[in-house]
């Protein structure tokens, strides 16, 4: 297995985490991403096990200011279940016996069962270990948005069973948005909960400088991955509509559904917009920062989400925010002033609200959108968020 080794401070060796998800890593660690880990590990001054795919078959393991153990990851959606929740549990009970983890975090109420199954295990010992889990989106429906799902009544059920057994043996939940936090509250309402957005690097999209000023830029941008639950066949619809000559679309994203992204290429060649609608495929966080700084405005028509880090990457970097009422997004987006918000699906209400943000001077609302941004995340705001989050877990 490869190794990058980055030297790791002395932490409290009394109190160790494993993380567990179903994250791709790899060594090493783009910036955005080694700016969080190193974020964490100096802030909350604990050692920190990781568990995660790889970006093959080939399992991984590294450290760059944590410890990354990466499971092999296949390229079917049925074997990396299996992977995560077989070898992935062995893994997370080898390490929580073998570093004596007295917390588990899990990112998602699925990952969620392999942390009470470890938990029930080692209590057996006479082990106490303390159970976070958190919630990024509405778990119940986000894969049915994302691709086709064959037996879907099954899957309902077992993700039903999954989430269920999880969060029963949770000691304290985050969810990322107060629709997140609604939902988990059904499952277990008497579960304490502390609520903090997603890890945004804030030094991709701040300090990006604009080519030109704002209002002048005739570009609109959706940033997000390739699928259906984003909405992205009605921003083209809608666009396709749009009385605007100079209007480009940039649609920047990687195809993680490659049959929805080539119906996307094939739409805005059947509504005679293609010469305007730019497909640049993933970026990284530096790219896309640059991006940002040429646009007018983001658009994101989800159907669904937790609370989409984009928008307030797009926010940091002075743009305005067009973007559907669904989950979290009102949490930080307030219609008229950092941009405008509509019905998920009603692409007549995001034609207006597309020819609105042409219509005028965007200066001002830019300017409000990066200062409610700037004023909702912070790097230290985050590894506050964590450091609350894991005393109301240990809690007495």
């Amino acid at each position: 297995m490869a190794c990058y080794a980055v030297p790791m401070s002395k932490k409290n060796e009394a109190t160790p985490i494993l993380w567990i998800s179903s994250t791709r890593y790899r060594t090493p660690l783009p910036d955005n991403l080694s700016r969080k880990w190193r974020a964490l590990a100096d802030g909350l001054q604990r050692p920190i096990y990781v568990i995660g795919f790889a970006e093959g078959w080939r399992p991984d393991y590294f450290e760059q200011h944590v410890r990354f153990y990466l499971l092999p990851k296949p390229s079917i959606a049925l074997l990396r279940y299996l992977v995560i929740f077989t070898l992935g549990t062995i893994l997370a009970l080898y390490l929580t016996l073998r570093h004596d983890c007295s917390l588990l975090l899990a990112q998602s109420p699925f990952e969620g069962a392999i942390g009470a199954f470890v938990k029930q295990v080692v209590g057996l010992f006479g082990r106490k270990v303390r159970l976070v889990i958190e919630s990024h989106n509405d778990f119940e429906e986000a894969l049915f948005m994302q691709r086709d799902v064959g037996a879907k009544g099954l899957y309902r059920r077992v993700m039903h069973m999954l989430s269920s057994y999880a969060l029963h043996h949770a000691d304290a939940l985050r969810p990322v948005s107060s629709s997140a936090a609604e939902q988990l509250q059904q499952y277990v309402p008497e579960t304490p909960q502390h609520t903090f957005m997603a890890w945004v690097d804030v030094t991709s999209f701040a300090s990006v400088p604009r080519p030109k000023p704002l209002n002048a830029s005739q570009t609109l941008i959706y940033a997000g991955v390739l699928i259906p639950r984003k909405g992205i066949h009605h921003l083209l619809e809608a666009f396709a509509q749009l009385d605007q000559p100079q209007a480009q679309l940039v649609i920047a994203g990687p195809p993680d559904n490659p049959t929805y992204a080539a119906e996307l290429q094939q739409q805005a060649q059947r509504l005679g917009i293609a010469e305007w609608v730019e497909f640049a495929g993933g970026l990284s966080q530096a790219e896309l920062g640059q991006r940002f700084a040429e646009a007018r405005a983001l658009v994101l028509p989800s159907l669904s989400e937790g609370l989409p880090r984009v928008i307030v990457e797009a926010m940091l970097a002075g743009l305005p925010v067009i973007a559907t009422t669904v989950s979290g997004i009102p949490d930080i987006v307030v219609d008229g002033e950092h941009g405008y918000l509509v019905p998920p699906e009603d692409v007549p209400a995001l034609l207006k609200a597309l020819q609105n943000i042409y219509a005028q001077d965007v200066t001002i609302m830019g300017a409000d959108a990066l200062a409610r941004a700037s004023a909702f995340f912070s790097t230290q705001t985050f590894v506050t968020g964590y450091r609350d989050l894991f005393a109301l877990a240990e809690r007495d």
